[in-house]
C-alpha cells in the first residue's frame, strides 16, 4: 500500500526531470524489458537496451546519494531496488 502511494505522488509529480522520476521511469522499463526477456531469452537487442538502461539509473542513483543521502536511502526503500556494492 505505502509503495502504491508513493509511486503515485511521483508520477503525479510535475517535475518530470527530477531524479526521483526518471529513477522511477527506468525502473519500471527494467521491470518491463526483464520479465519480456525470461521469455524471449535471444532478444539480444533487448538485453542491450537493458544493460544501458541499468547504467543510466546506477549513475543517477550514485549522484543522487552523493548529493543528498537521505532521499537516496528513501527511493530505494520505496522502489525495492538493492544498493550497489562498493568495492
Amino acid at each position: 500500500m505505502i509503495k502504491n502511494a508513493f509511486i503515485s505522488v511521483i508520477s503525479q509529480e510535475e517535475n518530470r526531470g527530477s531524479v526521483e522520476f526518471q529513477v522511477f521511469s527506468f525502473t519500471n522499463k527494467i521491470r518491463r524489458l526483464t520479465s519480456h526477456l525470461e521469455l524471449h531469452r535471444k532478444d539480444y537487442l533487448s538485453q542491450r537496451g537493458l544493460r544501458k538502461i541499468l547504467g543510466k539509473r546506477q549513475r543517477l542513483l550514485a549522484y543522487l546519494s552523493k548529493k543528498n543521502r537521505v532521499r537516496y536511502k528513501e527511493l530505494i526503500s520505496h522502489l525495492d531496488i538493492r544498493e550497489p556494492k562498493t568495492h
